[in-house]
C-alpha cells in the first residue's frame, strides 16, 4: 500500500499511526467483545472513552475549571445559528469582524435572530489580510463578538486577537485549533468541525464559559440549547461515538509530541519551508499579506492558469494530492494540518521547484 500525501483542506489527513491503532481496535474494542461503533454511549466502557477524551483536550488547551467541553454535531456551521441562538440575551447585537467566506455564512445566520454589526472587514482586498483591530471600536453594548481565527480558503489567520472587554469573544477555530497555544480565558466560546486537526468529519467541539449557558431563547430548539448538552455531558442523545474515540486517539498522538506547543513548533517549520519556496520562486506566488499568513493553509498562484492546471495533474501522479484551491478562488492551496508529516512539505517543495525548472 502507497499512502499519497494529502493537502485536503478537510476532511483532512489523519496521523498514520492513529489510523493503525484504530484498525487494531476496529473488530473489537478492549475486552468488551465489540466495536466501539457497536457500544452504547451509556455504557462504562464508553464513559471512560468520553470523560478520557475531555480530560486530554482540557490538558492539552489549558482549559480553565470554569468552561464546559461539549461533544455535538452538526458541524461549525451549526454553531453560526447556535451562537446567536443562546448569546443574544441582552440587546439582541453582535458585532462581527468579516474575513472571509466562513463570518460571510455566520453574519447570514445572525441577521436571522438580531443585528449584526460588521466592525471591520478584508473584503476589499479580496480577504488576503486580517483587519488591524488595535482601532476597532466594538460596540458596548454587543452580546457577543464573533470572529474566524483562521480562514481556510482564503489562507489567512489572526496572530494577535482583538480585546473586546467585558463582551464574549466567539472564535471559529475549526481549521487552525491545537496548532498553535491559546489562552482559552480570552474567550467566551470556541468551536471547531473536527476534520481538520482533530479527526474524522462527524464531530463538533465546543468550548464554552460557564456563565454564557443558560440564556437561549425561547426559540431555540432543544438540541440548539446550549444547556441541553452540558446538563448532560454532551449525552443527552446519541454522540457521534466514533468520532469522539477517533479524537481521543488523536489527542494522545499530539500529547506524544510534546502537545501544541511541540505542535506550534512544528507547524511553524512546515509553514516557513513551504513559504520560503513560494517567495523565493519567480513561477508561484502568495495573494496573502506576509503578517497575516496562515500556518494551516497556503494558497498560492501560478503565473498562468495554464500552468496551474499542469501542476495540479503531474503533482497529483507524483502522489502530492488535494492541491486544488477552493472552487470561489481557484489556483492551488496546500493544507498542512497537524498531521502533514514534514516530509510531505518538503517533498511538495521539492516537486514545486522541480516543475518550475522543467516548465519556467
Amino acid at each position: 500500500m502507497t499512502r499519497v500525501y494529502n493537502f485536503s483542506a478537510g476532511p483532512a489527513v489523519l496521523p498514520e499511526s492513529v489510523l493503525k491503532k484504530a484498525a487494531d481496535e476496529l473488530l473489537e474494542y478492549r475486552d468488551t467483545g465489540m466495536s466501539i461503533m457497536e457500544m452504547s454511549h451509556r455504557s462504562k466502557a464508553y464513559d471512560d472513552i468520553i470523560l478520557g477524551t475531555e480530560a486530554l483536550l482540557r490538558d492539552l488547551m489549558n482549559i480553565p475549571p470554569d468552561y464546559k467541553v461539549l461533544f455535538l454535531q452538526g458541524g461549525a456551521s451549526t454553531q453560526f445559528a447556535m451562537v446567536p441562538l443562546n448569546l443574544m440575551k441582552k440587546t439582541g447585537k453582535a458585532d462581527i469582524v468579516h474575513t472571509g467566506t466562513w463570518t460571510k455564512r455566520a453574519i447570514d445566520e445572525i441577521k436571522r435572530y438580531g443585528t449584526c454589526n460588521i466592525t471591520a472587514s478584508s473584503e476589499d482586498k479580496n480577504f488576503s489580510y486580517i483587519p488591524g483591530l488595535d482601532s476597532v471600536s466594538f460596540s458596548s453594548d454587543a452580546d457577543y463578538v464573533h470572529i474566524c481565527t483562521n480562514n481556510t480558503i482564503e489562507g489567512t489567520r489572526y496572530t494577535k486577537y482583538p480585546d473586546t472587554g467585558s463582551v464574549p469573544l466567539v472564535a471559529d477555530m475549526s481549521s487552525n485549533i491545537l496548532s498553535e497555544a491559546v489562552d482559552v480565558s480570552r474567550f467566551g466560546i470556541i468551536f471547531a468541525g473536527a476534520q481538520k486537526n482533530i479527526g474524522p468529519a462527524g464531530l463538533t467541539i465546543v468550548i464554552i464559559r460557564e456563565d454564557l449557558i443558560g440564556h437561549a431563547m425561547d426559540i431555540s430548539p432543544l438540541m440548539l440549547n446550549y444547556t441541553t448538552h452540558a446538563d448532560n455531558r454532551s449525552l443527552y442523545n446519541t454522540p457521534p461515538t466514533y468520532g469522539i474515540y477517533m479524537a481521543k486517539l488523536v489527542f494522545e498522538w499530539l500529547k506524544d509530541l510534546g502537545g501544541v506547543p511541540g505542535m506550534q513548533k512544528i507547524n511553524e517549520e512546515k509553514a516557513g519551508i513551504l513559504y520560503d519556496c513560494i517567495d523565493n520562486s519567480s513561477m508561484f506566488k502568495s495573494p496573502i499579506a506576509p503578517g497575516d499568513r496562515s500556518l494551516m493553509n497556503i494558497p498560492f498562484i501560478a503565473t498562468t492558469k495554464d500552468l496551474e492546471a499542469k501542476f495540479l495533474k503531474e503533482a497529483n501522479s507524483n502522489g502530492l494530492v488535494q492541491l486544488e484551491g477552493h472552487r470561489s478562488v481557484g489556483g492551488m492551496r496546500a493544507s498542512i494540518y497537524n498531521a502533514m508529516p514534514v516530509e510531505g512539505v518538503k517533498k511538495l517543495v521539492e516537486f514545486m521547484k522541480k516543475f518550475e525548472a522543467e516548465n519556467g
